[in-house]
């Protein structure tokens, strides 16, 4: 067996003769703990929190997007939806055309975005599951709104009262009173409301959906004119083929956008914000591992007297600094460890019983990825490394002589 690890496992179990030493090493252990498991929890904790807020936004988004690579539409052939007909590990895709405009109900009035959809629109996304009430309508003039929307202006459902969508005529005008007065700069769309989606505040206050054709009209575009193509693909199909593919029918007319790089500012916030707290939670760590310092040092002192015996039986000072050393390393990775199967039972608990509520009907979000387990112990091991051989280079022939 190696000498510095035999003598280091038996330091590590032996308590010490001085009662203060024991305290000091018991709350360095215990602080090891906890730092280690508040670690996991927090890690696990965001990466909850970051598919709980995607899974709004994934509602709307589909597993890849088509849009223009300049201005705000595009023209599609009916040669080229053929060839996307026979794109391989292409499911459904379907198309949209989207722009920002004036609602208004009676006197009240909001800014939102006007969202043509056709048929297949249903089937690329899941905004299926986002109504709250009401259908998608079974008359041309129907349209679905977010629930923000809906309580904003007030609209009720199925009325003979529409709501009046307005937008600028293209290159005409604008929104300004002189031009409201004057002779109309917008054209104008009326919208009985069929339906009401719920996903969350914001996107509830962003979308109206009605048919393609509707919308094409308003915005005084032709049938093949649109602003983007939603596609959804096979459970089997890697994407970047699939890109591709897409691509080499359409041209260099469109970027065809993942479902990440669709919601990019959302990844990189909530990247950032978890690389934030592991930052922060990573100097408590380091400000808890001088502990860890203080404790073997300590320690050395302790032994002193058994450090002098082992270098007069022939242990070098490099292998007396190695039991120590080691002796850090040890406290470190086992506390570490000890930390991350406490943060884990919670985590678990969570996931079963869902004792931590944001609100009465939802649990706190939590996710438990091994990549969190990796990421926790190596922290953990890369600053008890670093701990222990700051310490055990205390040893030297002066201590030992002393």
């Amino acid at each position: 067996m190696n000498f510095p690890l035999y003598i280091a496992k038996r330091y590590l179990r032996s308590k010490s003769s001085q009662n203060a030493v024991n305290i000091i090493n018991f709350i360095t252990f215990l602080v090891i703990v906890i730092g280690s498991a508040a670690l996991f929890i927090v890690l696990s904790a965001f990466a909850g929190l970051k598919t709980f807020s995607l899974s709004f936004s994934n509602t709307f988004d589909p597993d890849l997007k088509a849009v223009p690579t300049s201005g705000k539409v595009f023209s599609i052939s009916p040669e080229e939806e053929s060839e996307l007909n026979h794109v391989e590990g292409l499911a459904h895709y379907s198309k949209e055309l989207e722009e920002r405009a004036y609602l208004t109900y009676k006197e009240k009035s909001t800014i939102a975005y006007i969202k043509g959809v056709d048929e297949k629109y249903r089937s690329v996304t899941g905004v299926d599951s986002t109504l709250y009430f009401g259908n998608w309508g079974t008359m041309e003039y129907n349209g679905v709104i977010g629930i923000g929307i809906y309580n904003l202006l007030g609209v009720p459902m199925n009325n003979r009262a529409p709501m009046e969508v307005l937008t600028p005529k293209p290159g005409k005008g604008s929104f300004s009173q002189q031009g409201l007065t004057a002779q109309k700069p917008y054209n104008d769309l009326p919208l009985v409301v069929s339906g009401v989606y719920q996903v969350e505040e914001n996107l509830d206050k962003k979308y109206v959906f009605t048919q393609l054709a509707l919308v094409q009209k308003l915005l005084e575009k032709d049938s093949t004119q649109i602003s983007g193509i939603n596609f959804k693909l096979d459970a089997d199909v890697d994407t970047e083929d699939a890109r591709n593919a897409i691509k080499k029918v359409l041209g260099d007319k469109v970027i065809v956008l993942t479902r990440r790089e669709q919601n990019n500012t959302l990844y990189r916030m909530l990247n950032t914000e978890n690389l934030a707290t592991y930052l922060i939670f990573t100097l408590v760590l380091i400000i808890a591992l001088f502990n860890v310092v203080g404790a073997i040092i300590m320690m050395i002192l302790d032994k002193q007297q058994n450090s002098k015996t082992l270098f007069s039986l022939g242990t070098t000072i490099k292998e007396l600094r190695r039991i120590y050393f080691i002796q850090g390393l040890l406290v470190t990775s086992f506390g570490g460890l000890i930390g991350v199967l406490i943060g884990s039972l919670l985590i678990l608990s969570q996931l079963m019983f869902g004792w931590l509520k944001i609100t009465p009907t939802l649990s706190y979000p939590v996710e438990y990825n091994f990549i969190n387990v990796l990421i926790v112990m190596a922290t953990i091991v890369v600053l008890g490394y670093i701990s222990s051989k700051i310490a055990s280079s205390r040893i030297s022939k002066r201590l030992i002589a002393a």
